[in-house]
């Protein structure tokens, strides 16, 4: 029997105390032992170096940021702590060939770039700040939601007030200089982005308009231009929706985004070399306010966090259809948000 450790980011504004381990049988699918690993307020999000150092989300009083922190040890002892006043991040990304980390702080608006030092602690090096706002009240201004590397090392920086994805050039040191600006539709709301196995198309999921877009991915200059754009809920459902997590398998032949609302995962086909998708599932989380979800190392399960009802549900995942079959819905975790298989 081979066991993985699953990470759980949680909030910690009920009754959860920070971020959880649990045991992952790869045989059968089942979560099990759910244990406090970090205490911690609110470490939504959480990302993992080579090296075994987690990166996760830490609010310490009025002031946030990242805090770094040993995962061979247990619980997780701190290694350093990055923090600044104002509101936490809501992204982190481990640049591993510049030995970069990059947090993007949603109500901050702003991009933050750290380079690791011997031992895992983090030394800020650059923040680059966007302005603007979109139609909708929940974009008075700009919400950085995502920020990660493109296929070619630029970074892509996903802002759901402005309704763009900016592309960034990093230089060495960590500093970073505005390349192309790709603008979605007015209210789009985009979240989170993936890109194709091939590094030519990029899946933008937007929250706010529980849609899911194409975009080519140009690497001379670092553009994005759209393709087609598809519903990620039922053309029937008229109650709220906020799109939430996207995942992509490693062929790049199925997608799968999480409904928060809905309460469902949505499974999209992609075909035409990853240019088009098409809706093939939609399948409840059994339970509330689904965040995010993971593919287990060999992508036979998927594991999805349910942040209202303090559950987490595993499904067995069809290589050939992409199609998903719940096979546990009763894991605890409190206020689950990010989910990290690790190693």
């Amino acid at each position: 029997m081979t066991v993985h450790h699953v990470l759980f980011g949680t909030y910690t504004r009920q009754s959860s105390k920070g971020i959880y381990e649990g045991d992952f049988d790869e045989a059968t699918g089942q979560l099990s032992d759910a244990r406090l690993v970090f205490a911690g307020t609110n470490p939504t999000y959480l990302a993992i170096s080579k090296e075994n150092v987690v990166y996760a989300v830490e609010k310490r009083g009025d002031e946030a940021g990242v805090v770094s922190l040993d995962n061979a040890t247990r619980p997780m002892s701190e290694i350093g702590l990055n923090v600044t006043e104002g509101s936490a991040p809501a992204y982190i990304a481990v640049d591993e060939d510049r030995q970069l980390v990059f947090a993007g702080y949603y109500h901050r608006g702003t991009v933050e770039v750290y380079a690791i030092q011997p031992g895992g602690s983090l030394v800020l090096k650059d923040t680059w700040h966007n302005s603007g706002s979109g139609p909708r009240p929940e974009q008075d201004s700009s919400h950085v939601h995502y920020v990660n590397l493109t296929p070619d090392n630029r970074l892509a920086v996903v802002d759901l007030g402005t309704d763009e994805v900016i592309t960034l050039d990093v230089d060495p040191d960590g500093l970073l200089t505005d390349v192309a600006r790709y603008k979605a539709d007015d209210g789009f709301g985009p979240r989170h982005l993936r890109f194709s196995p091939d590094g030519q198309y990029a899946y933008v999921l937007g929250e706010l308009s529980s849609l899911l877009s194409v975009l080519k991915y140009d690497a001379e200059d670092g553009s994005f231009a759209h393709v087609m754009t598809i519903s990620t809920i039922p053309s029937d459902w008229d109650e709220h929706n906020g799109a939430a997590a996207i995942r992509l398998t490693e062929d790049g032949r199925f997608i799968y985004t999480s409904n928060r609302g809905h309460d469902s995962v949505s499974v999209f086909q992609t075909s035409n070399m990853g240019a088009e998708i098409e809706l093939i599932q939609t399948i409840s989380t059994e339970g509330s306010f689904p965040r995010d979800m993971n593919f287990d190392p060999a992508e036979k399960f998927l594991v999805v966090a349910n942040q209202k009802t303090d559950n987490v549900s595993v499904f067995s995942r069809d290589h050939e259809t992409g199609e998903l079959t719940l096979v546990q819905k009763d894991f605890a975790i409190p206020e689950g948000v990010r989910v990290k298989f690790e190693g």
